[in-house]
């Protein structure tokens, strides 16, 4: 936000910013780990959908029982394509390509998003060319990301093909998120809330359709999930969705994309952390290495952004 000086009118809204940014570096960071346990015993693609009909009911409801009005048929439209590429196409296959590589190595290459960001940024979208400092920060972001993934003692789930489509399956992912994130702001969205909830209901809905097609389920599979996979997707309900995926909304639609690519750098460090925690993920020195030299790509793209 551009301002002439100091006002205190000003403060809320950066204090939404940085509250939002705090947002999305913790909690996303922790559902990497979420959704391994979410999906460990059951259809990933059903359990993705049930988590985000479930969401975006709420989201949904809630909005309409507060006064928001009814959404037209073109915000309709609109939110339900950002739904479709953001939940569906990119978390659809963060999701599949979990079941063939660790929760921190596929964190890690969420790395990679901020250099589709900026690259479609500049090339077709905003036609916006990154400042040296910020370009400065990505290449410092993607040298941490690759110290992250080096070490050896981080063991994979499979052998090299299972390894290369793991990763494949998430990098499209990250594409698809990009152009998603670079499009909302492009595009006809009712308010927040409730342009959340379409998206939820949308892309649940098409990852439930592909499930059904799939996967070895039916609509009511969810009455014999473990009590694991229900409290899993419950907290990625609240604190993955309503949460993180609302404030994601809301910086994709106020924040600069140098700023919001940030959050990709991060989230490799939080899961790392709780994947050695609680999964029994190695996190080595040269780990901790990566993530220092990753979070100094954070400082230097926010410094450096437009």
């Amino acid at each position: 936000m551009q301002v002439a000086g100091p006002s205190l009118s000003t403060e809320p809204s950066r204090l939404k910013l940085w509250s939002a940014l705090t947002s999305v570096y913790i909690l996303w960071g922790s559902t990497y780990l979420f959704i391994h346990f979410m999906t460990e015993q059951m259809p990933p693609l059903y359990m993705v959908s049930m988590r985000y009909l479930t969401s975006g009911s709420l989201m949904y409801g809630y909005a309409r029982l507060t006064g928001t009005p009814r959404p037209t048929r073109a915000e309709w439209k609109s939110a339900g394509l950002i739904g479709i590429l953001l939940l569906a196409i990119s978390n659809g296959f963060l999701t599949l390509g979990l079941q063939y590589i660790p929760t921190g190595m596929a964190a890690m290459l969420g790395g990679l998003l901020p250099v589709f960001l900026l690259t479609l940024n500049w090339v077709s979208f905003g036609r916006l060319r990154p400042s040296n400092l910020a370009l400065a920060g990505l290449v410092l972001g993607v040298v941490g990301v690759y110290f992250l993934i080096k070490p050896d003692k981080l063991q994979t789930t499979g052998g090299l093909d299972a390894n290369l489509l793991g990763a494949s399956l998430v990098t499209f992912g990250n594409f698809a998120w990009a152009v998603g994130t670079l499009l909302t702001p492009r595009v006809t969205l009712p308010s927040g809330t409730i342009s959340s909830g379409i998206q939820m209901l949308v892309g649940g809905a098409v990852l439930l359709a592909v499930s059904l097609m799939f996967e070895p389920v039916t609509p009511l599979s969810i009455l014999q999930a473990p009590p694991m996979a229900i409290g899993s997707m419950f907290y990625l309900v609240v604190f993955g969705s309503i949460i993180g995926f609302s404030s994601y909304s809301w910086l994709a639609r106020n924040a600069p994309p140098q700023l919001l690519s940030t959050y990709a750098f991060v989230n490799p460090v939080v899961a790392m952390l709780l994947g050695s925690v609680f999964a029994g993920e190695i996190f080595t020195s040269q780990s901790l290495i990566g993530a220092v030299i990753a979070l100094a790509g954070v400082i230097l793209i926010t410094l450096g952004r437009k």
